[in-house]
């Protein structure tokens, strides 16, 4: 039986052999720069088949780190009627609001803020949410999208939504949507553009017969749109698509305190 650490420098000899020119990569000493190095040398990892003993090896680790994380189900995160006030929000009774990592949610699928190559983030062990999602589903994620996007032949579109499987991610499915990317002014064009996203997503998991939704904060990192409209526009497109929908569960899914305040606001 293999531990932690050896699992991880086989991962890494794999990656460094598979392409020429890594093997001269040096390799840290201890564990935390060991997996650091790991992480880095999936991300640039270009699409591609792997060896069924490698991928064996990624699914054991990136399993076992899911389950050490800590795994919540969407049934044990409150619907916001029974915290806030919601006065305005018709469907309180199925919406949650939850700070925390995406990647720990037992959704039937979270939402990916994609680019328009649909690939994943290539930087090594970027703070996006579009790198910690691909470094939790592991290399098959990529390979899947970039199926799907040799398929399609052009970059994906903003405002439309593509699904893959979640892999080692506690999530069944990714939902993978394109946000605008604002300059110095938000448009109209763009608030549609953003509106789109969400209702793209809801659409396309509720096709697939999904009954729980996480929402990350589409457009406003890398993407600048602002928090608060976005906020907005997120829960007045879920909650006026909800009216008339089976899904049973949107969860929003905020990472920093501040998104978070934004929402809480909203709600109360």
């Amino acid at each position: 039986m293999m531990t932690r650490e050896e699992r991880v420098e086989s991962l890494i000899h794999y990656l460094k052999h598979e392409r020429e020119g890594y093997e001269t990569v040096p390799e840290p000493v201890g564990y935390e720069g060991k997996r650091r190095l790991l992480r880095s040398l999936m991300n640039v990892r270009f699409p591609g088949e792997a060896a069924e003993d490698f991928l064996e090896m990624q699914d054991e680790l990136l399993k076992d780190e899911a389950e050490e994380k800590g795994i919540v189900d969407i049934p044990e995160i409150p619907v916001i009627r029974d915290i806030y006030p919601c006065r305005e929000i018709r469907n309180a009774d199925r919406i949650s609001l939850w700070r925390g990592d995406i990647t720990r949610l037992g959704a039937d699928a979270i939402v990916n803020a994609a680019n328009s190559q649909l690939l994943g983030c290539f930087v090594p062990c970027h703070g996006c949410i579009d790198n910690a999602i691909h470094s939790a589903a592991g290399i098959q994620l990529r390979n899947e999208c970039a199926a799907i996007m040799e398929k399609q032949g052009h970059e994906e579109p903003t405002g439309k939504a593509k699904i893959t499987k979640g892999y080692n991610l506690p999530a069944k499915y990714v939902l993978h949507t394109v946000g605008p990317i604002v300059g110095m002014k938000v448009t109209e064009k763009q608030k549609e553009e953003l509106k789109s996203c969400y209702l793209n997503c809801l659409k396309l998991a509720e096709k697939k017969g999904l009954h729980s939704i996480a929402f990350c904060c589409i457009s406003t990192g890398e993407f600048h749109f602002p928090g608060k409209l976005a906020a907005r526009i997120a829960v007045d497109t879920v909650d006026r698509y909800l009216s008339s929908s089976a899904l049973e569960r949107v969860v929003f899914n905020v990472f920093k305190e501040e998104d978070l305040n934004i929402y809480k606001k909203i709600f109360q």
